[in-house]
């Protein structure tokens, strides 16, 4: 939406409420953006739920709301379509000083928390990372574009059962904890699993270890601490290769919150929201049930007195409510989490550490899946390293560029490559699974990074030969400049549409529409080779233009190279 659609929605609004009565003015016109030219800009199908509500014809409701509606100086005369459709076409200028002025944000006054890529030490960083850490870095940057104070949180998974089971398995095989990478970090915690998994004395025993961990016994602890850092120094390395603006400030592990997890259990104890189950303190919660119709419980104590995850992650939202003051909370976690998070918030919401003035919303998402339809794995079945497929991606974009007179080839393929991934993840709606293939993310035609980053490449070089730019679009004539220009007026609102709906996909279709608009464009109206005022006015429309793509990219997490 540029800032003229909220005024013509107003205005909707107000004939509504002279013509009909004030209540009816409170209906959202849903002004939408018409579906072919013949339309004109906007469409609202205001009278036709007018006439519902009211009982009569929807073309005489239709009638009367355009009567009254008072929008010569924006609109040419409004018109009635179909069943009571009221049509809306922007004057030239209208439309000319809606993208010479686009509509900005301002500070909203609110923080909102982004809980998102969530590694575990000890493991390598897999595919199944990338799509919380894409997703989250995206949500980040639309959210404070739109004027949010966002702070990341990277809940790194580095306290729990694991550490027992590795520590215990490094001190059986006598290990230096100094000797390890996090390739030797990974291995052991291979062993330790399948040893813990045959032996139930060495799981009692990596059990007992825990309880030592999360009792801060010293020389768990060192251990402890050191796999942490061999880890988040990896991590960081793969953050770079992929562009994240994640840093090691933003970790916020579950064993940040191991002070407030007793506390936790007596506070939920006193609220009487707790009940002894075969030695765990649980949460049964109304409405949560399972397949045989049994109660569902939340484990916030474990038998062995160990603490899991619903008791670090009710500790989290306490954190953020009280401490960073979070008025909106988004968790950026695949969809295998959803039963989890339905009741941590539940939970939460009925022991008042989650107020109603503060919202906490799962960013669920689909499935990574290789070219035969199934998870994507390695041939021999195991996880697939994200450093492996960014690299590969990267290697594509660069024969790509091969033979290219002025291009940086190891800078744009890297920035090519990783925006060709990062594009693929977030043009799909995140709730879909699909399918990662290099060959038509990294292809200069269609929906992809690659093609709306060579749109950008094309509109730097055309603007610097066309030399001056600092005009503004006063001459819309052509179809094909005015539907380039009515696209760029959309840029604000389909921003605050992520940031509302935090679905990604929307801004990448968008952008994707003015990348082909531009196609169109081209084809069309000459810009080099035009005169006078023609001149003048394309070249900003192509400045305009090419701000929205970099800036839309940017959000999006993705480089706009200046040549390609």
């Amino acid at each position: 939406m540029s800032a003229v659609l909220p005024v013509l929605a107003t205005r909707l609004s107000t004939a509504a409420a002279a013509t009909f009565g004030p209540s009816y003015g409170e209906l959202d016109p849903e002004l939408r953006s018409a579906t072919r030219p013949e339309f004109g800009h906007y469409q609202t199908n205001l009278a036709l739920r007018l006439a519902n509500a009211l009982g009569r014809p929807p073309r005489e409701i239709a009638a009367r709301l355009v009567a009254e509606l008072q929008v010569d100086d924006l609109c040419e005369p409004p018109r009635i379509a179909g069943p009571g459709f009221v049509n809306l076409t922007l004057r030239a200028e209208t439309l000319a000083a809606a993208v010479n002025e686009p509509e900005t944000f301002g500070p909203r006054g609110e923080r909102v928390v982004v809980d998102y890529s969530q590694p575990n030490v000890a493991k390598q960083m897999h595919v199944g990372h990338l799509r919380s850490t894409v997703i989250g870095d995206a949500l980040c940057n639309v959210l404070r574009y739109v004027g949010y104070e966002v702070i990341r949180q990277n809940h790194v998974g580095d306290w729990g059962t694991q550490y027992g089971m590795m520590i215990e398995q490094l001190e059986d095989e006598g290990l230096d904890p100094e000797s390890l990478d996090l390739q030797g970090l990974q291995l052991l915690y291979e062993r330790s699993r399948k040893h813990f998994d045959a032996d139930g004395t060495f799981a009692d025993r990596s059990r007992l270890r825990v309880v030592a961990l999360q009792s801060g016994d010293p020389g768990t602890r060192a251990i402890w601490r050191r796999m942490v850092d061999v880890s988040l120094d990896d991590f960081e390395q793969v953050y770079a290769l992929l562009g994240s603006a994640l840093t090691r400030d933003d970790v916020v592990g579950e064993s940040a919150y191991n002070d407030d997890l007793q506390p936790i259990v007596d506070e939920l104890s006193a609220a009487g929201l707790l009940t002894e189950s075969e030695g765990a303190l649980c949460a049964f919660l109304p409405g949560f049930l399972g397949r045989d119709g049994q109660p569902l419980p939340v484990i916030v104590r474990k038998s062995d007195g160990g603490f899991g995850y619903s008791a670090t992650d009710l500790a989290a939202v306490r954190h953020r409510v009280n401490t960073l003051h979070a008025s909106r909370i988004v968790y950026v976690v695949d969809h295998r989490q959803s039963l989890h998070f339905d009741q941590i918030f539940t939970l939460a919401r009925t022991a008042s550490w989650l107020p109603p003035t503060t919202t906490a919303e799962h960013v669920s998402f689909g499935t990574v899946l290789g070219p035969n339809g199934k998870p994507f794995k390695t041939r021999a079945g195991g996880t697939v390293k994200l450093t492996a497929l960014l690299n590969e991606a990267v290697a594509r974009a660069d024969s790509l560029l091969e033979g290219r007179d002025g291009v940086d080839r190891q800078t744009t393929a890297r920035a090519v490559g990783i925006g060709a991934v990062k594009y693929a993840d977030l043009s799909s709606d995140r709730g879909n699974d699909y399918v990662f293939d290099l060959d038509r993310m990294v292809a200069m035609t269609g929906n992809t990074g690659p093609y709306l980053q060579y749109a950008h490449a094309r509109l730097t070089r055309l603007l610097t030969k066309a030399g001056a730019s600092d005009g503004e679009v006063t001459d819309l004539k052509d179809p094909a400049e005015v539907r380039l220009a009515l696209l760029l007026t959309g840029f604000a609102g389909t921003v605050a549409q992520v940031a509302e709906t935090l679905q990604p996909h929307r801004l990448c279709t968008y952008l994707y529409e003015v990348a082909a608009a531009l196609s169109t464009f081209y084809e069309q109206c000459p810009v080099l080779t035009s005169e006078g005022a023609t001149k003048v006015s394309r070249i900003a429309l192509c400045v305009s233009t090419r701000k929205v793509l970099q800036d839309g990219l940017g959000l999006l997490g993705i480089a706009a190279p200046d040549a390609m």
